[in-house]
């Protein structure tokens, strides 16, 4: 096979640096959902669940064209960033990571969650009764504990978001160099003649990363479990 042209390291630099900033951002939004679904009783409980894990059931370029809508220049959040902070995200890479991270954020939640749920609550109540205020029993307790879920949860949100193509194509458009990312680049290049050994090789760099992120996910799983029942 032949070596990988400056083009195609572009879309492999772009799509890992939109996936790490996506999964760094929605990582700490991720844990507090995950430990407020975990450790909280309240009203809507099932309909905030529901909404976390919509954009896995909903066409992804429909959560694609609802971030336009939203975020896009003329949409009313988007408007309002780009006006009065100078922040745009509709045509840029910013707007990928923000679709990557609303397109992986099931992903990153759900194995927080199942972390947190699966910590004998009584640590943390034990610490409660010794004076330790709820953030620093979350910090000092929760949250060290959870640790192989979070980071399993991290992993399969790059994994998502290196992936990602419909709601990324359809909010950021495929713009060589700013949002062509792997997946953009694959739809570019098997439509184009002579395209098929740069499209092959682009499916094999695909192919490696996520295999190498759900092999690191469940390791990460793994240990989790191991350390709960502290074996």
């Amino acid at each position: 096979m032949s070596e990988i042209s400056p083009a195609e390291w572009t879309a492999i630099l772009l799509s890992l640096r939109v996936a790490i900033v996506a999964t760094l951002v929605a990582t700490p939004f991720g844990i507090a959902l995950a430990w407020l679904l975990a450790r909280r009783d309240f009203w809507g409980k099932s309909v905030l669940d529901a909404l976390v894990h919509l954009p896995l059931v909903l066409p992804p370029v429909v959560t694609g064209y609802l971030l336009l809508l939203t975020f896009g220049r003329r949409g009313l959040v988007g408007g309002f960033l780009a006006d009065t902070l100078g922040i745009v995200f509709a045509f840029r890479w910013t707007g990928a990571a923000l679709a990557c991270g609303l397109m992986s954020f099931p992903l990153l939640v759900r194995p927080i969650r199942l972390s947190i749920e699966a910590i004998d609550s009584r640590l943390e109540q034990a610490a409660e009764t010794l004076g330790a205020a709820p953030w620093k029993v979350f910090f000092t307790v929760t949250l060290p504990l959870a640790l192989p879920g979070v980071l399993a949860g991290m992993v399969l949100g790059f994994a998502k978001a290196i992936g990602e193509f419909g709601a990324t194509i359809t909010f950021v458009s495929n713009i060589p160099g700013e949002t062509q990312t792997i997946s953009s680049a694959i739809y570019s290049l098997i439509q184009t003649p002579d395209g098929d050994a740069a499209a092959g090789r682009l499916v094999i760099v695909s192919i490696v990363l996520a295999l190498g992120a759900l092999i690191a996910a469940e390791w990460f799983a793994r240990r989790a479990t191991q350390r709960l029942h502290g074996n």
